[in-house]
């Protein structure tokens, strides 16, 4: 980026020594006897190993202890050689030292902050500038997360896979909507019959939501989200009367359940369906402007990262008997901030514990 070291390039002069590391790494990733794996380029050794803390025609593994000879024994079988460069240390420093004397001692958060340092002058070009010094300065004191599972997961009991009669789940999409497989398989192996519903099946009549017990409103672009997200898709139920009634029917049904994800949690916020008209929510009047709905981000972008959550106590049926969890997850979304125009809606969700997951911090602190 900012000037050239050097005129020449890496080159193979073997290629069948090439082939022979290709075929050892690949028989060591299937005895599972590599932690992690990274290759080193233009930025040589050094910058290789950063890189792998941070997250020439070589390559540097991470392996325990405990595999080391299994290492040193499959490389030697396809002649390749390989040596000890240094070890992992529970302490986030990085240091190097050359025939005993210390060339570097540093922090990897500060390391960390160095090697961002150009990636982070262009996100404030892109996005909110508060936003970017925010995120920059909460990598300094990362660590390890405290992930950990208040329960063990566990398949699905026999007897609910192989009933005869299954609870029905509507999986609904619309243009442009994804990941509709995935969540039907997800119901699938939990014991449901789920059903891929498209909006126009609703539409011209096709099928009703009489007979589901769940709605999975799925996630995606809907629509292309042209007028910002899900609000065509939104409209396609509220400005048809009796598909209108018809979702308000299922809704009032005293036996039933829905989930929304992603696009479709924004399109429950704009029927009104969350945060329910217990606590504010409008349940279908979509004029009232105190109903509680999705924005864009504060950075004014879409923000795709694997983050932590931690899943609290609630009613919900969807979370029951993982209360206490905290894991990672990854979230995608641009228009994702939740926007309560009378916060005394917001109090009154957060005291009937309606909040069931929540991000958090590296201690699983909700933030």
């Amino acid at each position: 980026i900012f000037d050239q070291i050097g005129n020449e390039c890496p080159d193979v002069d073997d290629v069948l020594y090439l082939k022979a590391v290709f075929e050892v790494v690949q028989d060591l990733l299937t005895d599972k006897l590599i932690s992690i794996g990274h290759d080193i380029s233009d930025g040589g050794l050094i910058v290789s190993v950063l890189e792998m803390a941070f997250a020439e025609l070589d390559l540097v593994l991470e392996i325990s202890k405990a595999n080391l000879d299994k290492l040193a024994t499959a490389f030697v079988s396809h002649g390749v050689s390989a040596d000890i460069i240094g070890q992992v240390t529970v302490e986030p420093r990085i240091g190097l030292e050359i025939d005993g004397i210390t060339h570097l001692d540093e922090k990897t958060a500060n390391l960390w902050d160095i090697w961002e340092e150009t990636s982070f002058h262009l996100e404030k070009i892109q996005r909110l500038v508060a936003s970017v010094i925010s995120e920059k300065e909460g990598l300094k004191n990362r660590h390890e997360p405290a992930w950990g599972l208040s329960f063990t997961p566990r398949f699905t009991n026999e007897k609910h896979m192989s009933a005869i009669t299954k609870l029905k789940v509507a999986v609904i999409r619309e243009e442009g909507n994804n990941g509709d497989r995935e969540m039907s398989v997800a119901f699938f192996a939990s014991g449901f019959e789920p059903w891929d519903i498209i909006m126009s099946d609703l539409l011209n009549g096709s099928i009703s939501l009489n007979e589901f017990r769940g709605i999975a409103f799925m996630g995606g672009f809907s629509y292309a989200d042209l007028l910002y997200s899900t609000k065509g898709w939104a409209a396609s139920v509220r400005f048809n009367q009796p598909l209108l009634k018809q979702f308000q029917k299922f809704y009032n049904r005293p036996n039933t359940f829905s989930i929304g994800i992603c696009d479709g949690c924004q399109l429950m916020a704009l029927l009104g369906w969350i945060p329910g008209p217990q606590v504010g929510g409008v349940l279908g009047n979509g004029d009232d402007p105190s109903q509680p709905r999705f924005v864009h981000n504060e950075s004014c972008r879409f923000i795709c990262r694997f983050t932590s959550v931690t899943i609290k106590q609630s009613p919900t049926i969807m979370f029951k008997g993982v209360e206490g969890s905290t894991l990672g997850v990854w979230a995608a979304h641009g228009e994702g901030k939740a926007y309560f125009p009378d916060n005394g809606i917001l109090d009154q969700i957060l005291s009937s514990d309606l909040t069931p997951v929540r991000y958090c911090d590296d201690d699983g602190k909700p933030t």
